[in-house]
């Protein structure tokens, strides 16, 4: 766990853009010391056999490896699984897919969220019909320690993190990866770059934890270091479950809806067993099961009258890297 803990800001955002460099060096350098094995397992991939499927996901494996031996008992298809991180999520096997755009090597690519999957769409990485679908929803709330936070007295929306009562005492992950970033660029849409830039500004200074996923922001607030966090529903659910003094408060108008999505790579090397994958992950009974388990909310996503930011994708594509070049330059100094 990385955590931005109160004390100097300026000193502490030096040391995170010290992380952040240090992480680039060694994700750069590990990628050329594993280059030949990387190839290996590429032309593995490539040439295993047409009763395989080869799936790139950011669902949790704890939920996705069950569906996975399912799917094979009932199919006599191999899935072969590869996961994504905790720190970088969606971000990193999103960049492997568009890096392999020209040589697929992946057949199906399930997202645990929306908006990465859009962006690969307008890329051209899945194919042109039916290339992909949304399932469930989680949603992004404000989980509260209620041993340290009367329900009464914690802030009602995301906006209100920003209050001088909360400094040091609010925690989230990164927002240049995964459902905070795109949990972000939804707020910048709806507030507009400069009101979006001065609360970015605003959340920083208030010295928050700055953490490596959203399942470590409910472990801080879980044992007491947070008093309240970002984080997603299922991990809420998952804290809750472990006997954590959580609870997720109700959803606003700046909350966000993340529906899972599935897709089929253009090109990729078993489009006949993909295909069988992408109907399977949409059945009923499958997303009633992740339901039942907490990681899916609901089995379609709210009505539009529902609370909740009303995202403009297109728009969102079009101003994805001007808001990225600013919360970069805002958490990341």
């Amino acid at each position: 766990m990385i955590s931005r803990r109160p004390g100097n800001c300026s000193t502490t955002l030096v040391f995170t853009g010290r992380l952040w460099l240090f992480r680039t060096v060694v994700l750069l350098l590990g990628a050329s010391l594993l280059a030949p094995t990387a190839g290996r397992w590429l032309g593995w991939f490539r040439t295993a056999p047409a009763d395989s499927v080869v799936i790139y996901t950011s669902q949790d494996e704890v939920y996705a490896e069950p569906i996975f031996k399912d799917f094979e008992r009932q199919t006599g298809i191999r899935v072969r699984a590869v996961f994504d991180s905790e720190a970088v999520k969606t971000v990193g096997l999103a960049n492997r897919l568009l890096a392999e755009s020209s040589h697929p090597q992946c057949d199906v690519f399930w997202n645990n969220e929306e908006f990465r999957t859009r962006e690969l769409a307008a890329r051209g990485v899945f194919r042109a019909t039916n290339a992909w679908a949304a399932l469930g929803y989680r949603s992004r709330r404000i989980v509260v320690n209620t041993n340290l936070l009367p329900l009464a007295r914690a802030p009602r929306t995301f906006s209100d993190a920003t209050n001088v009562l909360w400094r040091g005492r609010v925690a989230l992950a990164y927002p240049l990866f995964g459902t905070t970033a795109t949990h972000f660029l939804a707020l910048r849409q709806k507030w507009g770059d400069a009101a979006w830039q001065n609360w970015c500004r605003a959340l920083a200074a208030n010295r928050p934890f700055l953490v490596d996923g959203n399942s470590v922001v409910v472990k801080m607030v879980g044992s007491g270091e947070a008093w309240f966090g970002f984080t997603d529903s299922d991990d809420i659910a998952e804290g809750q479950h472990d006997g954590l003094p959580l609870v997720a408060l109700p959803l606003t108008d700046e909350s966000l809806v993340l529906p899972n999505t599935v897709a089929v790579v253009l090109g990729g090397p078993h489009p006949v067993a993909a295909q069988r994958l992408y109907e399977y992950l949409q059945t009923r009974d499958l997303v009633r099961q992740l339901v039942d388990h907490h990681a899916l909310e609901s089995l379609v996503p709210p009505g539009p009258d529902a609370p909740g930011l009303h995202v403009d994708w297109s728009q969102l594509l079009h101003d994805v890297e001007p808001a990225t070049v600013a919360a970069r330059q805002i958490f990341l100094r």
